[in-house]
């Protein structure tokens, strides 16, 4: 009883948003039209709310959306500054729409509320969701993933205002990165993936957690051959978007093809570690000297001094004895790397790790990157096709059924890129298609959908249109069978109004003796 009046309360006692977000926003110092931007995205958020949550099945709840702007908001800006595009303001942009600088907690941005929503959830994100351990894709899958999450927070705003979802893909800030989150979130679910990314343990290693759920779920093979995928496209989508980093990581490939070159002739590797090793005991000596004189010790403060600006000049004696201590640290730990190079052991797992780096790198050896994306998109959605399948195999509850339809519509019509949708992808069609056709018969199996016709393939002719509606309630959708002459089409209505009007392929296999619907009446498609 206690447990009901609580909840009572609560519904009583209903948070208001507006006013929390209008008391954090008297305490910042922003503009009047960067606080009338931000309360726009709130109510717009709450409008479209109901719309997303339909649509997608699988996200965040509305006050757990709400609360975590608020708090961003709250916590990562001390600036938001909008910069009006013909201004003088919009050079600093250098040609895009905003700027984030995450230490100093300031947003540059163009006075487009997804833009800003984008650049809130932005500066709001860990730069490391993968421990250093995992060489390169600790940067590179650590982007991806943030990147398409900054993108999935806009998709309310973006794609829905409160009566309608569309999606324009030029108004996604990377349609490969979305569209690789997306299949994240469709694999593993909304709360593994949020868990990762605000993941403050320590010791949790979420990359090893993710690669054992995908194997758990889906199986060693199919986990295997995606992940591997994930972390291709991942550094090439890092090359291509980012200069610096691209310049980096070309960088790295060069000095560990250089490495593995230099110990490809153990003995001349050998000889220059001994050497090595002789001039860092040198230079140890040297510190351990400079440091018990006072002489040589002010000598040496002198000396650095001469060559170092204003700002970087060492203050004091005792200073320069600590700097000093650190760089004879470093150069012991130098030391003890190099024995442990010279113990063959050692030399044989240093050589492997090289290894294994430069097969990490491979990737990178291409003449075409856009076309290496492209080719590996279109091979991990056909490993995503296939983990859907073992999805719906073990799917046997009715709720876990519609819930698996909204999601395969919702799939199939994501920006594959700024010119096509998933479904409209050729090397595709085939695939999709015969598991719409799984869909369907366990969706009548289950009593879900209305089945049409005796005949399978004029009963899916007659209901595929499910899975490519933009009707945000599937259970309204009503269908009218029509003949014109003689051909026949489907008319597709969201309740009262009429939506879509789709041509019949091969309209000779129609017989009406098979039919469960009489032409030109409306009929439900969800029981």
């Amino acid at each position: 009883m206690l447990k009901k009046n609580e909840n009572i309360l609560d519904k009583i006692v209903k948070r208001d948003y507006n006013n929390e977000l209008e008391a954090l926003l008297e305490k910042k110092y922003f503009s009047e039209d960067t606080k009338s931007i931000l309360l726009s995205i709130l109510y717009k958020l709450e409008t479209s709310y109901k719309d997303y949550k339909q649509v997608k099945q699988d996200v965040e709840t509305k006050e757990q959306i709400i609360e975590t702007l608020i708090k961003n908001i709250k916590e990562n800006c001390n600036e938001i500054k909008l910069v009006n595009p013909n201004s003088k303001e919009s050079e600093m942009l250098k040609g895009k729409s905003f700027w984030v600088e995450k230490n100093r907690k300031i947003i540059f941005c163009y006075p487009i509320e997804r833009k800003v929503l984008y650049c809130i959830s932005k500066i709001s994100q860990k730069d490391r969701i993968i421990k250093g351990k995992y060489f390169l894709i600790d940067k590179t899958l650590s982007d991806l993933i943030t990147v398409g999450k900054n993108i999935s927070t806009v998709e309310p705003l973006r794609d829905f205002n409160g009566y309608s979802w569309t999606t324009i893909s030029r108004e996604i800030e990377s349609v490969d990165h979305n569209l690789i989150f997306q299949n994240l979130v469709l694999l593993l679910g909304n709360k593994f993936i949020n868990k990762w990314l605000i993941n403050k343990e320590a010791m949790l290693d979420y990359m090893e957690i993710f690669i054992n759920k995908m194997e758990e779920i889906y199986g060693k093979k199919n986990a295997t051959e995606f992940i591997k995928r994930l972390k291709d496209i991942s550094v090439l989508l890092e090359v291509k978007y980012d200069k610096e980093a691209s310049k980096k990581i070309r960088n790295i490939k060069k000095e560990i093809e250089e490495k593995l070159e230099e110990i490809e002739d153990n003995k001349v590797f050998l000889e220059g570690l001994t050497k090595e090793k002789r001039k860092l005991t040198r230079e140890i000596r040297k510190i351990d000297e400079t440091i018990n004189n006072k002489d040589m010790l002010q000598s040496e403060y002198e000396k650095r001094n001469e060559k170092l600006p204003l700002e970087e000049k060492i203050f004091s004696i005792r200073i320069l004895s600590k700097l000093m201590e650190e760089e004879r640290a470093k150069k012991i730990e130098q030391i003890e790397k190099i024995n442990e190079l010279m113990n063959p052991q050692k030399f044989v797992e240093y050589k492997r790790e090289l290894e294994n780096k430069q097969e990490t790198l491979k990737i990178l050896d291409t003449f075409d990157i856009e076309k290496d994306i492209e080719e590996l998109k279109l091979q991990m959605q056909k490993i995503f096709l296939k983990c859907f399948k073992h999805k719906m195999q073990t799917t046997e509850t009715k709720n876990d059924m519609l819930k698996l339809i909204y999601e395969f519509r919702y799939y199939t019509l994501l920006p594959y890129n700024y010119d096509k949708s998933i479904r409209e992808v050729e090397e595709l069609k085939k695939i999709i298609e015969d598991i719409e056709r799984v869909l369907l018969k366990k969706a009548h199996d289950m009593k879900i959908i209305e089945k049409f016709s005796k005949q399978e393939d004029v009963d899916y002719e007659l209901l595929k249109c499910i899975f490519s509606t933009r009707s945000i309630n599937l259970e309204e959708i009503y269908v009218k069978l029509t003949k014109e002459k003689e051909e026949y089409f489907i008319q597709i209505f969201d309740g009262e109004s009429f939506e879509d009007k789709i041509e019949i392929k091969e309209p000779e296999k129609i017989n009406k003796r098979d039919l469960y619907i009489r032409l030109n009446k409306k009929v439900k498609a969800f029981y």
